[in-house]
C-alpha cells in the first residue's frame, strides 16, 4: 500500500529535479491564445478600431454589459505578494511566479477558467487591498494565494466586504472546503456524526483557522474543537493572544469547551479527528498522540512536502482513516479538487461573492463524487483525473449562489452543468490537440 520511506524520499528528490528541468524547458506554463476568428485582415476592423467602439459604448451605458461583450465572465486574477509561498516562506513576488502560473494551469485545465498570475511587489496589506480592488473592472473573480498570516485574514475579510466580485483565498477557503469534503466521507465510514466528534487541529495558521470556521458552519460543535499552535492549546487563559493574534483569541473564546491546557499530547487524548496543517514532518505529529485517540480515529496529516506523520505510522498507531496532501499516498487532500470548480460555478452566474453555504454545498458534492459512495477508506475523495467531478461541483456551487441571491444572472441547473462541462472539455481538448499538433512541444528526454 505504501512505498518504503527511503524510496519515497528518493522519488521526491527525482521529482524536484524533473520539475526544475521542465520549468526551464517551457519557460513558464501558460500563454495567451485567441478565441475569436481571424478570417482575414478585415476582421481587425471589427475586433479593434473602428468596430470595437460599439461594444465600448454599450458598456459605458451599462457596465454590467462588460460580461456580455468581453471575457470578464471567465477571467480570474491569481494574486500573491509572495510572503508565504508553499512551505518556503517569504521568498518574494518573483519567486512566487512559478506557483501562480501553476495555479493558472490548473484553473484552465480543470475548470476551463482563464487565470492570470499577478505577483505584487508590496508587503503592505492596505496597498494589496487597494491593488486588488483596482483590478475589478477586468476580472470576474480574484484568487488570493500565498499571503502570510495573520495579514491574509485582514486582506480577505476586507476584500470580501468591499469588492463587487468574488474574492477567495485558496490557502484558507480551498483547504477548508476539500478537508471538509474528505471529513464527510471519513465520518461516514467510521459511523460518527459531525456534531458529536472531538476534533483537534494541529497548527493555527490560515488554513486551520478557516477550516475550523467552515467545520462549525457545517454543524461541528465548537466546544468539541481544540486548536493547537506552537505554544499549546487555545483556551481562555491565553490572554497574550488579545494583542498578538485577535482571531486566535476569538476562537479561544468559542472552542475548547473543556478548557484543555497543555500541548498536542493533552489535546489528542480521546479525540475522534486530528487535522494537521502545520510544520512539515515527519514526527511533527507523534505516534503516541494518535495512540491516545478514540477508536476508529481519523487523521489528516496534510503538511507539504512531507506530512506531519508518515501515514503508515498513523495506521500502526490505530488510525482507521489517514489522509495526506501527497498524490503518492492514498486519500490525497488537494485544493485542486475544489478551486477550479468553485470558480467555474461562480463565474458562470456572474456571482458577487462566495458564501460559506456555497462552500459547504461544494464539499458535499465533492464527497458524493468519491468512488464507492465514499465508503472506500483508501479513497475518501475523488482524484483529479475524474474530470466529471468539476462540472458537478461547479453546478451545485452556482445553484447555491443563485438560491442565496448572490448571482447577477439566473440559469437552470441543466444550463449550468452544460456550460461548465463545455468550458472544461474545451480546455482539455485544446491542450490535447496542441500537444498532438506540436504547438506544445514534447520535452526532451531526461538523460
Amino acid at each position: 500500500m505504501y512505498m518504503d520511506r527511503d524510496d519515497y524520499l528518493v522519488k521526491s528528490k527525482e521529482a524536484a529535479k524533473e520539475a526544475l528541468r521542465l520549468h526551464s524547458f517551457y519557460r513558464g506554463k501558460i500563454e495567451v491564445n485567441l478565441k475569436s476568428c481571424v478570417r482575414d485582415f478585415n476582421d481587425f476592423a471589427l475586433w479593434y478600431s473602428p468596430g470595437v467602439a460599439e461594444p465600448c459604448k454599450k458598456i459605458a451605458e451599462n457596465k454590467e454589459d462588460v460580461y456580455k461583450y468581453t471575457n470578464k465572465a471567465n477571467l480570474c486574477a491569481v494574486v500573491s505578494d509572495g510572503t508565504r509561498v508553499l512551505g518556503l516562506g517569504d521568498i518574494g513576488p518573483e519567486a512566487s511566479m512559478p506557483v501562480m502560473e501553476g495555479k493558472a494551469l490548473l484553473f484552465k485545465y480543470l475548470g476551463g477558467v482563464d487565470a492570470f498570475p499577478i505577483c505584487v511587489d508590496t508587503k503592505d496589506a492596505d496597498e494589496l487591498i487597494e491593488f486588488v480592488k483596482m483590478l475589478q473592472p477586468s476580472f470576474g473573480a480574484i484568487n488570493l494565494e500565498d499571503i502570510s498570516s495573520p495579514k491574509c485574514f485582514y486582506v480577505l475579510d476586507r476584500l470580501k466586504k468591499e469588492c463587487e466580485i468574488p474574492v477567495w483565498h485558496d490557502d484558507q477557503q480551498g483547504t477548508a472546503l476539500v478537508t471538509l469534503a474528505g471529513l464527510f466521507n471519513a465520518l461516514k465510514i467510521v459511523d460518527k456524526k459531525i456534531d458529536q466528534v472531538k476534533t483537534v487541529l494541529i497548527g493555527a495558521g490560515a488554513a486551520n483557522i478557516c477550516t475550523v470556521r467552515l467545520f462549525i458552519a457545517a454543524g461541528m460543535d465548537p466546544e468539541k474543537i481544540i486548536l493547537v499552535d506552537s505554544r499549546g492549546t487555545l483556551h481562555k487563559g491565553r490572554t497574550e493572544l488579545i494583542e498578538q493574534h485577535p482571531i486566535k483569541w476569538e476562537l479561544a473564546q468559542t472552542t475548547n469547551g473543556s478548557q484543555v491546557a497543555g500541548g498536542a499530547a493533552e489535546a489528542c487524548k480521546d479525540a475522534d479527528v486530528l487535522i494537521g496543517l502545520s510544520k512539515p514532518g515527519p514526527k511533527t505529529i507523534k505516534k503516541a498522540w494518535v495512540e491516545s485517540m478514540a477508536k476508529e480515529a481519523i487523521v489528516f496529516a496534510c503538511a507539504n512536502p512531507v506530512p506531519e506523520i508518515w501515514p503508515w505510522e498513523a495506521k500502526e498507531a490505530g488510525a482507521r482513516i489517514v489522509s495526506t496532501g501527497r498524490s503518492d499516498f492514498p486519500n490525497q487532500v488537494n485544493n485542486s479538487l475544489g478551486f477550479p470548480a468553485i470558480f467555474r460555478g461562480v463565474l458562470d452566474i456572474h456571482a458577487i461573492r462566495i458564501s460559506d453555504k456555497m462552500c459547504i454545498a461544494a464539499a458535499e458534492e465533492l464527497a458524493a463524487c468519491a468512488p464507492d459512495g465514499g465508503l472506500n477508506p483508501e479513497m475518501i475523495l475523488p482524484s483529479m483525473d475524474m474530470w466529471e467531478v468539476f462540472p458537478r461541483v461547479a453546478t451545485v456551487t452556482a445553484m447555491k449562489g443563485i438560491e442565496q441571491g448572490l448571482a447577477r444572472i439566473s440559469i437552470s441547473r441543466e444550463e449550468c452543468y452544460d456550460k461548465a462541462k463545455s468550458f472544461i472539455k474545451r480546455a482539455q481538448d485544446q491542450t490535447r490537440m496542441a500537444m498532438e499538433m506540436g504547438f506544445i512541444a514534447e520535452p526532451p528526454e531526461n538523460k
